[in-house]
């Protein structure tokens, strides 16, 4: 699969659906700020940031943010509703694939949270790799949130399936997590809560992972 062929999907769906995902803040970015703010961190790089629902509840509430997606429609969109609410100066936006190597520096960020954003139609190696460099940006200390639906979710093994436990649906192709996963993405780290919890209509079953970056210095 080339990297255009999503870029392309996901382009389409914030043309045709403006601000999708809705105003309100999700649940776990509301979750993740308060134990950002309790670790003391200043900034927050998000990945999959979308239109901006929680990037811009990041910002709101007082860090700097760092909004990175591959549409540039999503970032479009999300830069103009950072300028409308006055949080232009708090909100940078950065167009990134990660299916590539992360293009931000070693030791960079303070947190760093992802809304199903690893269980998108990323292959198992993508997100391995991908969590290994999450792993690189963050700082020692640095904290991680992210969610995936899972292998409980009502959709799993259902629709179309396109092997490594991606299944697509109305276009849509999930990658769902077994808990072997999680586990193993959280080799080198601190795995410090893995949440179940249900979102959505169907309802989607995900799981909230926080995990850290072990620091050397114990601080």
């Amino acid at each position: 699969m080339t990297h255009d062929a999503p870029r392309a999907h996901w382009q389409r769906i914030y043309q045709e659906n403006p601000g999708m995902y809705g105003e309100e803040p999700s649940g776990p970015a509301r979750y993740a700020a308060g134990l950002f703010t309790a670790a003391g961190a200043r900034d927050v790089l998000e990945l999959g940031a979308g239109h901006g629902r929680d990037a811009l509840y990041f910002a709101a509430e007082g860090f700097s943010v760092r909004a990175a997606d591959f549409s540039s429609e999503a970032l479009g969109q999300l830069a103009e509703r950072a300028e409308a609410r006055g949080l232009a100066g708090r909100v940078t936006t950065a167009l990134v694939d990660v299916r590539d190597p992360l293009p931000f520096a070693t030791g960079s960020a303070d947190a760093m949270f992802g809304h199903m954003l690893l269980c998108m139609d990323l292959s198992t190696r993508h997100i391995e790799e991908l969590v290994g460099e999450i792993h690189r940006v963050l700082r020692p200390g640095g904290t991680f949130v992210y969610t995936v639906r899972h292998t409980g979710d009502a959709h799993y093994g259902t629709g179309i399936a396109h092997g490594d436990d991606i299944h697509e649906h109305g276009g849509f192709a999930v990658h769902f997590f077994p808990r072997e996963l999680v586990d193993r993405l959280a080799e080198g780290w601190e795995l410090r809560e893995v949440h179940a919890f249900e979102e959505g209509d169907l309802p989607r079953r995900l799981w909230r992972v926080t995990m850290s970056v072990p620091d050397p210095a114990g601080g």
